[in-house]
């Protein structure tokens, strides 16, 4: 065992946006849990690859015991997994709804519900983050997702819900809800017509969502907030 003065669980962590945020935790000198269906193991031995779906149930607990296997302790989860399944709502099948709950929901409550019981036996906080998307507010005839709004708009309400549940414990809980960004999930050459969508006039890059999850980190008196990296989209267009 490594001890380490802080430690980040992510999820989603193989690529995007999850790439960018084990980068962005690494810089402010946390040692990181990177969880993905498939990741690779990393050279940096502060970084700890835990392979596993976490719409399987049990894998949140093991992705959370092998963090303090390795590092001792756990001071913050990102859940930055989700799955986007743009369709009309009668065209989705039982199979995209056990897909999208799986991740977006059970993936939240597994890995939530463990890094929490064992922020709790800690005894000195910690911080929840979670991505979800800014459709859940502000919905799009050109992009039909019930699935998203359905689902993230769950992990928005749990978002509140734990953050006034576990406030006098030390432990914060909050959101980032995000507009279109430039990930591996977007063709390039749906960039020009994805611009469209926010009044910024560009989709967001990496770096914004990892900058916000990062001040969200910092903010140790913000808890409960659901933090919109939109381009403005949620205020209207």
């Amino acid at each position: 065992m490594t001890n380490t003065p802080r430690v980040a669980l992510i999820t989603g962590a193989s690529q995007g946006i999850g790439e960018g945020l084990v980068a962005g935790y690494r810089k402010l000198g946390y040692a990181v849990v990177a969880n993905s269906r498939t990741i690779a193991d990393s050279d940096d031995p502060m970084v700890l690859a835990v392979a596993g779906d976490i719409a399987e149930p049990g894998v949140g607990q093991r992705i959370v015991d092998a963090a303090f296997e390795r590092f001792g302790r756990l001071d913050s989860v990102v859940n930055n997994a989700g799955i986007f399944v743009p369709k009309a709502f009668v065209d989705y099948t039982d199979e995209d709804y056990d897909n999208v709950t799986g991740v977006n929901l059970r993936g939240y409550f597994e890995v939530s519900r463990a890094a929490i019981a064992a922020m709790l036996r800690q005894g000195d906080g910690g911080h929840v983050v979670s991505i979800s998307t800014t459709l859940v507010e502000h919905a799009n005839s050109q992009v039909p997702s019930a699935l998203a709004s359905l689902t993230k708009g769950g992990v928005n309400a749990a978002t509140r819900a734990l953050a006034v549940e576990y406030a006098q414990r030390g432990i914060r809980s909050n959101a980032v809800a995000l507009g279109i960004i430039r990930t591996p999930m977007h063709e390039p050459s749906d960039y020009d017509a994805l611009a469209a969508l926010h009044p910024v006039g560009r989709i967001g890059e990496i770096d914004d969502v990892v900058d916000a999850v990062l001040y969200l980190e910092n903010a140790k008196f913000v808890t409960g907030e659901i933090l919109h990296v939109d381009g403005g989209q949620s205020a209207g267009h």
